[in-house]
């Protein structure tokens, strides 16, 4: 897919999104600006999520959204830090929900996603698939089993890091395939990407959006995923080549402090609607491989404790 068909597949997703009712202006009327901890440092993956929101509040706040970084401790620090802020409507989080779900059940934190916080919205969605290198012999991921069933042990796929949701994913894939293979952990996203293209691993699990820009060095196979992914639309998912994959990914969620007045969380709600049904919006997702992806705190909360549900038997298994 080509840049120019890739951005103006992305710039029709509003139509796409399935917003669960009219966009609303948020009745709630802040006085100051609200501070978004973002509990990574600037310029990742979230940290652009939370800067692309930031940069539409005007179309649903009188007062402007400040993204702060608080990186530290895979995520949790910042958490600490917005859940002990006063629930006043002035400090909120967002995160990836996926990594900071998974974080709180491979040790024990200080806080969590559902003891600690209310959920507030979904507004995007960072989805892993699985990618060999265009020349890699695998051209399904029947392929690539039939291999790893001849030779038990013996390939090495790799992830963005051991407890990431992209490792848990792979190894949920590993385990519904009764697969063996040795996983290696990389530094980021990029770092990955680039094992992958150079031949160094025979198989990565990596944020499908990693692939834009890469058409020509990367095959992606298929995505986890209960439906496919909105830009890249040609990959399948596990399901629809029948494997029963848990579906782990990492939604980006923003989250309140415990005790907020519901008209100040209801209204973030609908304010957090409006900026992810505008077109600009949906421009700058696509400049990451995204589209936005919105959902309300309560099938947020539900989302995310189905993912709980799916990723606690690979954790146990992997605890072994």
């Amino acid at each position: 897919m080509d840049r120019r068909t890739f951005l103006n597949i992305a710039l029709a997703t509003p139509a796409l999104v399935g917003l669960s009712g009219t966009a609303a202006m948020a009745e709630w009327a802040p006085r100051r600006p609200v501070n978004l901890i973002v509990p990574f440092g600037a310029g990742g993956g979230t940290d652009s999520f939370a800067r692309a929101l930031a940069s539409g509040a005007n179309t649903a706040l009188s007062v402007p959204i400040v993204v702060v970084n608080r990186p530290g401790s895979s995520g949790i620090t910042g958490a600490i830090e917005a859940a002990g802020a006063r629930p006043d409507g002035s400090t909120f989080m967002m995160t990836s929900g996926g990594s900071f779900l998974l974080s709180t059940m491979l040790r024990d934190t200080e806080v969590n996603p559902f003891d600690s916080f209310e959920l507030v919205a979904q507004i995007g969605n960072l989805s892993t698939s699985l990618m060999v290198a265009m020349d890699s012999p695998y051209q399904t991921i029947d392929d690539l089993a039939a291999d790893a069933r001849a030779r038990p042990g013996e390939l090495r796929w790799n992830h963005t890091g051991r407890g990431s949701f992209h490792h848990v994913a792979g190894q949920g894939f590993m385990n519904a395939a009764g697969l063996e293979g040795v996983d290696v952990p990389y530094d980021g996203g990029g770092a990955t990407r680039a094992a992958v293209i150079g031949g160094q691993v025979d198989f990565g699990m990596i944020g499908i959006q990693q692939s834009a820009g890469f058409e020509n060095e990367l095959r992606v196979l298929a995505v986890v995923s209960d439906s496919r992914d909105a830009i890249a639309t040609e990959v399948p998912t596990f399901a629809e080549q029948g494997y029963d994959v848990p579906l782990i990914s990492s939604p980006i969620t923003v989250f309140a402090p415990l005790g907020m007045d519901p008209e100040i969380r209801e209204g973030m709600e609908a304010a957090l609607e409006t900026i992810t049904s505008q077109a600009d919006f949906a421009t700058a997702m696509a400049e990451l491989g995204n589209t936005p992806a919105y959902l309300d705190g309560a099938a947020a909360r539900l989302r995310l404790e189905r993912m709980r549900d799916a990723a606690a038997p690979i954790i146990a298994a992997m605890s072994q």
